[in-house]
C-alpha cells in the first residue's frame, strides 16, 4: 500500500533514524503527538504502557508484529524491529539483526561455549556475557544492528556425546549448565554478578533456549524436526528442566526460545503445561517466548499435530508463545481469528510480551543517548580488556589430559619445532559455529612459531575429514625435529547443527597419521585436540609414544595465543571436562533413547558422570595441571541434619524403607536456616603457581534405585603458587543440594548418610527425619 506525503511526514517526526550514527527509536519528545500516548510516558509501569500500544494497533498491525522480522508501524511512529539476533559466545552474524556490513566489521570472538564451562568459573562466565552485552549495545547504539534481543544461551544437556550442538552447551552436568545460563545471562542483560540490580532496564535482552530436552539434531534418519523425546518425569526434574528454572528464577532472562521437538507427543511450542504452568506459572517468567525458526509451521506441515495451518497458530498462541521466528505467524493468524478458533485476545496476550521487552530495552523512551545503557560506544567492541577476557578465558578452560614423564611444558630453548595437523593453521576452526567474524586471529601455529623460531609445518591431512594425507612427507618432518606438536580433531564439517556424529573415532586416517609421526619422532610427541564433542582417543591415551595430550574445544580468536602459552609454560593448565568421554562401544546406545538412568536388566549404561555405569576414555571433571593438588575438608559447620522439626510434615518411605520428606514441604525457611558451610584446605604442592578449579560432590550413602552416583553441588577457583596452601567455602543448601528427584518427579529428601566428596576426601552428612 502506498503511504499518503502526510503519513509520510508523521512517519518522519515520530521516528528518527540517524543513519550508522544513531539507532531508530519511537516516543520523541521532540514531537508533541507523542504526549498523547501513554506507551511514551516513562514514568507509567511498562505492563501499562504495552497494554495501551497494543490496544491502538488493527488487527493486521497486530498480526504483523507477531514474528521475528517486524515491521515500522508509521502511523504511531514505531519503527521496524529484528527479534534475531545471536550470541551465543559473541556478537554473531547469524541471524538478520547483526551483518558486520558497515563501520563495525568485528566483535571479540570469545571460546566456544563448551570450553568457555571448562574453567568451571562463574564470574568468568558473567565477564564474558557482560563484555557480549556491551558489544551488542553499542552496535545497536552506533545504527549498525537491528535489534538488541539475542537467542543465548543454549542450555541444553550435553546428553549425548554425539550430539552436533553439544559444542554450544556448557556441558553435561545440570548444576554447571544452570550456574552457566546464570551467570551469562546475567551479563548480557546489564545486571550485577549477585544479580536483582535490573530494575527494569536491559542492556540486551538474552533467551534461554531450547525449552525443552532438544539434543539430537540428524541422527542416522531421525531429525529434530519430527523427533518425539520420551522423557520420564524424573529425568524432566532433575536433568533436562533445572538449567532452565535457574536462567528464568534466578538470571531472569527476559527471552526463552520453546524447541523443535515434540516431548512425550506434544510440540514445545504447543505445550501449554510448558509455557504456562511451568514457565510462567512455577516460575514466575516475565519475558516472551519465541519459536524456533519454523517451528510453528513443523507442527502442521511436519508433525501433523496439527491438522491445519490455523490449528497450529490456535494451538501456540494458547500455549503461551508469543513470536514466530518465521513467516506463519503472519500468514495464518488472521484467518484464525476470522473462523473463530482464535480469540483476539490471545494475539493481544502475545504483543504485551512482545513490546514490553522492547520498552525495558529502551526503545520507547526517546532519544537513547541520556537513557540507560545509552552511551555505551563503539570503544567496547573489539576493546583491549575484552580480547584480553577472550584470551583469559581460552587459557582457563585448556584441559591437559595426559603428561607423561613432565614432557610439558616444552623447553622454550627447543632448536626446532615440528607443527602437524589440519587444525593446526586454521582460523576458521577456533571460532567454532554461531560466531561472528573476530577482532584478530591467530592461528596455533602462528602463535607456536612466535616462540620457537624454525618450526616446521605440514597440514598431514587434507582437511579434517582425512580422507587422503601426506603422512610419508610428515614422518619426514618429524624425524628431523626435537618436538613436534600435531594439531587435530574435528570441525564443523564433522558436527554442528543438522549434523550429529555416529562415531567417536577421529576421522579419516587421523589416527594414522598420529601414531605414523609419534613413531617416527625423536621424542615422545604432543597432541592437541580441537573439538566440541568427546573423541574415543584411548589409543593415544595408552601409547607412551604420544606424551602430552590437550584438549582445546574451539578456542576463539585468542585460542592460538592460549594454547601456545600452555605448552611452553607461560600458563599453568588448570580446565576440567564438562563432559564425560566415552569409548567407542558407547554408540551401541540408541542417540534417541533419553532415559539418564542405567536399566541393568536391558544392558543399557546409562548416561553423563551422575549415572552412567560403563567405561569411560576420561571422566567428567578429569583435568590435569603442571601442579600436583591435594584437598582435605579443614570444618563443617553441622555433621547432622534434622527435618524431624514439625509434627506437622509428613514424613514418607520409599520401596527400600528409606524415609523421606518433600522439599516442597520442608520450607525455603527451615532449608535457609539448615544450611552447611563447608570450608576446604587446598595445596598446590608443585612449583608452578596456577589456577584451579574445586569440584564438590554429595553421594548418597546407599546409591541405586535411581539415585545419582554422585552429584556436583559447588565449584570454585583457587589461585595458590607453588606450595602454597589456602581455604575456600561452599555453602551447602540442603534442599537443593542433598535432595533427589523421585519416580514421580517430586524432589524429596532422604534420611540416612550422605557423604560431601572433594577430590580423594570424603565427609559424612547424616539427615534425621
Amino acid at each position: 500500500m502506498m503511504l499518503s506525503f502526510v503519513s509520510l511526514l508523521s512517519f518522519t517526526l515520530l521516528f528518527i533514524h540517524g543513519g550508522s550514527t544513531q539507532p531508530p527509536f519511537a516516543c520523541d519528545s521532540s514531537n508533541p503527538e507523542t504526549k498523547n500516548y501513554l506507551f511514551c510516558q516513562t514514568e507509567l509501569p511498562i505492563t501499562q504502557r504495552a497494554r495501551d500500544l497494543v490496544s491502538r494497533l488493527t488487527l493486521d498491525e497486530k498480526i504483523s508484529q507477531l514474528v521475528n522480522s517486524a515491521p515500522a508501524i508509521p502511523r504511531l511512529g514505531i519503527p521496524a524491529y529484528e527479534w534475531w539476533s545471536e550470541a551465543l559466545h559473541g556478537v554473531s552474524n547469524v541471524g538478520p539483526g547483526v551483518k558486520f556490513d558497515g563501520t563495525i566489521k568485528a566483535a571479540t570472538s570469545f571460546p566456544q561455549v563448551i570450553l568457555t564451562a571448562a574453567s568451571f568459573d562463574p564470574y568468568q562466565w558473567y565477564r564474558i556475557g557482560q563484555a557480549i552485552g556491551r558489544e551488542a549495545r553499542a552496535m545497536y547504539n552506533a545504527g549498525e544492528a537491528n535489534g538488541m534481543t539475542f537467542w543465548a544461551p543454549n542450555i541444553n544437556i550435553f546428553r549425548d556425546p554425539r550430539w552436533g550442538r553439544g559444542q554450544e552447551t556448557p556441558g553435561e552436568d545440570p548444576f554447571v549448565v544452570g550456574k552457566y545460563a546464570v551467570s551469562y545471562v546475567r551479563g548480557v542483560q546489564g545486571d550485577t554478578f549477585q544479580g536483582g540490580k535490573l530494575h527494569g532496564h536491559l542492556q540486551a535482552s538474552a533467551c534461554c533456549k531450547h525449552f525443552t530436552a532438544y539434543d539430537l539434531d540428524n541422527w542416522k534418519g531421525t531429525n529434530r524436526f519430527l523427533f518425539d523425546a520420551r522423557v520420564t518425569v524424573q529425568d524432566l526434574a532433575d536433568t533436562y528442566q533445572p538449567p532452565f528454572e535457574k536462567c528464568v528464577r534466578d538470571g531472569r532472562a527476559s527471552g526463552v526460545m520453546c524447541a523443535y521437538n515434540r516431548v512425550n507427543g506434544v510440540p514445545s511450542c504447543a505445550d501449554s503445561s510448558l509455557l504456562f504452568k511451568t514457565l510462567r506459572g512455577e516460575w514466575d517468567f516475565k519475558g516472551y517466548v519465541t519459536s524456533d525458526c519454523d517451528a510453528v509451521a513443523i507442527i502442521h506441515n511436519d508433525q501433523g499435530y496439527a491438522k491445519a495451518p490455523e490449528d497450529a497458530v490456535v494451538d501456540v498462541l494458547k500455549a503461551g508463545m508469543d513470536l514466530n521466528c518465521g513467516s506463519y505467524l503472519q500468514n495464518y493468524t488472521k484467518s484464525a481469528v476470522l473462523q473463530k478458533k482464535l480469540p483476539e485476545s490471545q494475539v493481544d496476550r502475545a504483543l504485551h510480551n512482545l513490546f514490553a521487552v522492547r520498552m525495558r530495552l529502551g526503545l520507547f523512551n526517546g532519544n537513547p543517548v541520556p537513557n540507560p545503557f545509552g552511551n555505551i560506544g563503539m570503544d567496547q567492541i573489539c576493546s583491549p580488556e575484552h580480547q584480553i577476557l577472550a584470551l583469559e578465558a581460552a587459557r582457563n578452560g585448556i584441559v591437559l589430559l595426559k603428561n607423561d614423564a613432565k614432557l610439558l611444558p616444552l623447553p622454550k630453548s627447543t632448536m626446532s619445532l615440528a607443527v602437524i595437523g589440519p587444525n593446526a593453521n586454521s582460523p576458521q576452526t577456533l571460532i567454532g559455529n554461531y560466531a561472528g567474524p573476530p577482532c584478530k586471529s591467530v592461528t596455533p601455529l602462528q602463535a607456536l612459531g612466535s616462540y620457537i623460531k624454525n618450526t616446521v609445518y605440514h597440514p598431514g591431512c587434507d582437511t579434517v575429514s582425512c580422507s587422503t594425507g601426506a603422512i610419508d612427507k610428515a614422518v619426514d618432518i618429524a624425524k628431523r625435529t626435537d618436538y613436534v606438536v600435531l594439531i587435530m580433531g574435528l570441525d564443523q564439517t564433522e558436527e554442528r547443527e543438522a549434523l550429529d556424529r555416529v562415531d567417536l573415532f577421529l576421522p579419516g586416517r587421523q589416527q594414522e597419521l598420529i601414531v605414523s609421526v609419534a613413531k617416527a619422532a625423536k621424542r615422545p610427541v604432543v597432541l592437541v585436540l580441537l573439538s566440541g564433542g568427546p573423541i574415543d582417543i584411548s589409543f593415544a591415551k595408552d601409547d607412551p609414544r604420544i606424551g602430552g595430550i590437550f584438549w582445546a574445544g574451539y578456542p576463539g580468536e585468542g585460542g592460538g595465543n592460549a594454547l601456545a602459552e600452555v605448552i611452553f609454560g607461560d600458563h599453568n593448565p588448570g580446565g576440567r571436562l564438562p563432559v564425560t568421554w566415552y569409548p567407542q562401544d558407547f554408540t551401541e546406545v540408541p542417540m534417541t533413547d533419553m532415559r539418564m538412568r542405567p536399566e541393568s536388566s536391558l544392558d543399557y549404561p546409562g548416561r553423563t558422570y551422575r549415572f552412567y555405569k560403563g567405561d569411560t576414555v576420561f571422566e567428567f571433571g578429569y583435568g590435569l595441571s603442571y601442579s600436583k593438588y591435594s584437598y582435605s575438608f579443614t570444618r563443617v559447620s553441622q555433621n547432622n541434619l534434622y527435618l524431624n522439626h514439625s509434627s506437622s510434615l509428613h514424613t514418607k518411605e520409599t520401596s527400600e524403607s528409606v524415609r523421606y520428606r518433600l522439599v516442597s514441604e520442608v520450607g525455603a525457611e527451615i532449608c535457609d536456616e539448615r544450611k552447611i558451610t563447608v570450608h576446604v584446605g587446598v595445596k598446590n604442592n608443585g612449583e608452578l603457581a596456577g589456577k584451579h578449579p574445586v569440584l564438590l560432590y554429595v553421594r548418597h550413602g546407599n546409591h541405586g534405585n535411581g539415585r545419582p552416583k554422585k552429584q556436583l553441588i559447588g565449584f570454585r577457583s583457587v589461585i595458590l603458587s607453588g606450595g602454597e596452601m589456602g581455604e575456600i567455602q561452599f555453602e551447602v543448601n540442603p534442599c537443593e543440594h542433598l535432595s533427589r528427584a523421585n519416580e514421580y518427579g517430586l524432589m524429596v529428601m532422604e534420611e540416612g548418610r550422605h557423604f560431601l566428596v572433594v577430590g580423594d576426601d570424603k565427609h559424612p552428612i547424616t539427615i534425621i527425619i
